[in-house]
């Protein structure tokens, strides 16, 4: 025991006051110590009966706490103040009003330490007021829209068969060219039949144009840096900055005023993606919290459900000011139940966890268990690495190396991302689709989703140095997402002085690695229409002018929309692209030797012997991401054209050949299949 703890036991000993610094300090506060009691009951917050209304608060170093009812969401003051009772075993506090109070608004107040804390909707809030500062009682079952009894996503038997495609609200439907009403707001996605000005389908009918599975949408909860009360302002945030995790967000409703507006809109949004049997991913963010000490979890149970470090400060492994503590069973009680109660309420498809190895890797395990026994289909995803040291051992670390630990979880490779278009540091790096040599082995390490390959040498990988994927439906690939520059941004960087054509026929050579590799693809929204943010790299909160996609793009860049479609059309054709084993990777997925050192830039491999019983006995893909023609040798045999130059036909109908020496135009794949 360190000085600190002997220190702190003796002044408790005295009755002393602990200043916070020292008591919430990570080496003290373990439950052991502290003995906290923990409560797991599906009844904390709020529940509504017959016999009433009732409030259950978790605080149990809490002196006393009281329940502040409203007549209003934002104004006023309370009509009546309840004070609430501790249940010592379970360290809840609970109070019971004998009516059913929908339509009213509560707060709760928490006494530590002889200090009241300020006012709060607690961590459980399912409903909340304007601007999520006071909770909502509602009426769930009022808010589902016709036909929510028999909704659901999309049925799926491996995460390979998914293909991701990442959006944000407000990106998809603010530019005047996407032909969408309800511009920015949930009820954007379930509009039909809007097109740009020149006659392209946007919104929900490209994306079932384009033939994705599954849209993972940025955070859709609500958090804290749009004013819900000015809108008018058009205040743009990605939402990484949560405030209440378990109501969906205000500034995406019609009316925010309304608690159970953003509720049924969001379900109508989710509805009809399911009726064009698109799956949704909800982008979470429990690792960290919008505020410090005025978070919900501070003012609920101050110190215990953030980590911090042994001189008091908070730990920021999140680089957003703090992280929370997944390791404390509380807290994990609440990410396991929260992430339930979205799939459960809302009939989410799937979880992409917002830097997951903040969490320790028995709470993701269990994540992924209990939403199971939900929906066997749900996906569950996140990245495999933090922003900063963590209080949290290495080796508890749901981090990308840890997978293998992990069941029903899967991780961004960036592996493939660095070495297929450069590193994400430098703007101006280019990778192997943009001509740089060197990557081909890191390349191959995303080809085969970071499983074991005899003929993969990951000493000389880049990003890692061994196989940590047990099977590739742990693994995600891509090449570009919300974060950092967008593909094409990069290109313009990376390629600068290239005619725009070179830039074109890059992208589809990337996407081309990211759609043939094994594992699951996933694509940044408007990287088919060649969308960019005008260089900016962290647009969390630029203006709609750099983010929002310019749909006339559409019509200009037609044929790179095309070949994406086509792309995705061509993976969900043919199951040797989606293999779900390591062993049958190792066995099917077989490398054509090259000389790297000689032939930069060049990787040829083949798919055999009807891979994971695809209907072609053999597909051969080759790569060249260099700035000039290629040349390959082809084994004799009667090939079907899939794709060649910078032109794709999922059916292979762009010719045949009998092999031999093919040549390959700069930036291109070739894919043949027999």
């Amino acid at each position: 025991m360190n000085i600190r703890k002997l220190l702190v036991m003796a002044l408790m000993a005295t009755g002393a006051v602990i200043a916070p610094s020292m008591l919430y300090a990570q080496s003290l506060f373990d439950e052991q110590f502290f003995n906290y009691p923990t409560y797991n009951g599906d009844d904390l917050e709020l529940t509504v009966d017959q016999t009433g209304t009732h409030f259950r608060l978790w605080s149990p170093k809490a002196q006393e706490v009281m329940l502040n009812l409203y007549d209003n969401g934002h104004t006023g003051n309370p009509y009546k103040e309840v004070k609430m009772t501790l249940d010592h075993k379970t360290g809840v506090w609970s109070a019971n009003e004998p009516e059913k109070l929908y339509g009213k608004f509560y707060t709760f107040k928490v006494k530590q330490n002889d200090k009241w804390l300020q006012e709060t909707p607690g961590v459980w809030a399912k409903a909340v007021g304007v601007n999520g500062n006071r909770a909502a009682i509602i009426d769930f079952a009022q808010t589902n829209p016709e036909g929510w009894a028999q909704d659901k996503g999309p049925k799926v038997d491996n995460f390979t068969d998914v293909v991701v495609y990442e959006m944000h609200h407000r990106d998809m439907s603010m530019d005047p060219t996407s032909g969408i009403a309800n511009k920015g707001k949930f009820l954007a996605l379930t509009e039909k039949g809007t097109t740009t000005p020149s006659g392209e389908k946007t919104g929900i009918d490209h994306l079932k144009e384009l033939g994705v599975t599954h849209v993972h949408i940025l955070p859709s909860y609500d958090f804290n840096s749009v004013d819900e009360m000015n809108l008018q302002n058009n205040t743009y945030n990605w939402g990484y900055d949560p405030l209440n995790y378990n109501a969906p967000e205000g500034s995406y409703s019609t009316n925010p005023s309304d608690p159970s507006v953003r509720v049924k809109e969001m379900k109508e949004m989710i509805k009809a993606l399911h009726d064009a049997g698109i799956g949704v991913i909800m982008d979470v963010v429990y690792n960290h919290t919008a505020q410090n000490d005025d978070s919900n979890f501070e003012l609920t149970a101050p110190g215990y459900y953030h980590r911090h470090w042994d001189d008091g400060r908070y730990s920021d492994a999140s680089g957003c000011g703090n992280e929370t503590a997944s390791d404390r069973q509380q807290m994990r009680d609440f990410i396991v139940n929260s992430t339930k109660y979205w799939a459960d309420e809302y009939h989410i498809d799937g979880f992409r966890f917002d830097l997951m190895a903040i969490h320790d890797i028995d709470t993701m395990n269990e994540v992924a268990a209990e939403l199971k026994k939900i929906n066997p289909s749900i996906f569950v995803y996140g990245e495999g690495w933090t922003a900063g040291d963590s209080p949290l051992a290495v080796e508890h670390r749901a981090l990308k190396e840890n997978v293998g630990k992990m069941r029903d979880i899967a991780v961004f490779s960036d592996d493939l991302r660095d070495a297929v278009k450069g590193h994400y540091t430098d703007a101006s790096d280019r990778g192997f689709a943009t001509g740089k040599p060197g990557l081909e082995e890191t390349v191959k390490i995303g080809i085969v989703a970071a499983t074991a390959h005899p003929q993969v040498d990951y000493a000389k990988g880049n990003n890692s140095k061994f196989p940590y994927a047990k099977s590739p439906e742990m693994i995600v690939n891509y090449v570009s997402c919300h974060d950092d520059l967008s593909l094409t941004d990069k290109l313009h960087k990376s390629m600068a002085g290239e005619p725009e054509e070179n830039m074109l026929e890059a992208a589809k050579l990337a996407q081309t690695i990211v759609f043939t590799s094994q594992g699951t693809p996933f694509m940044f929204a408007g990287e088919e229409v060649f969308r960019d943010k005008q260089g900016v790299h962290n647009s969390y909160k630029s203006p709609d002018s750099i983010n929002a996609i310019n749909w006339e793009n559409k019509a200009k860049y037609h044929d790179q929309f095309d070949y994406y479609k086509n792309l995705i059309a061509l993976r969900k054709a043919h199951p040797a692209f989606r293999m779900t084993t390591a062993e049958d990777i190792a066995k099917h997925l077989v490398f054509d030797k090259i000389d790297s050192s000689k032939t930069p830039n060049l990787i040829s491999y083949s798919l055999k012997d009807h891979a994971n019983g695809d209907q072609w006995e053999e597909i051969k893909v080759v790569f060249n991401g260099a700035s000039k023609p290629q040349t390959v040798n082809i084994k004799k045999g009667n090939w079907k054209i899939v794709a060649k130059d910078g032109k794709i036909s999922p059916d292979g109908n762009l010719g045949t050949t009998k092999g031999g020496s093919i040549t390959l135009a700069p930036y291109s794949a070739l894919i043949l299949a027999k």
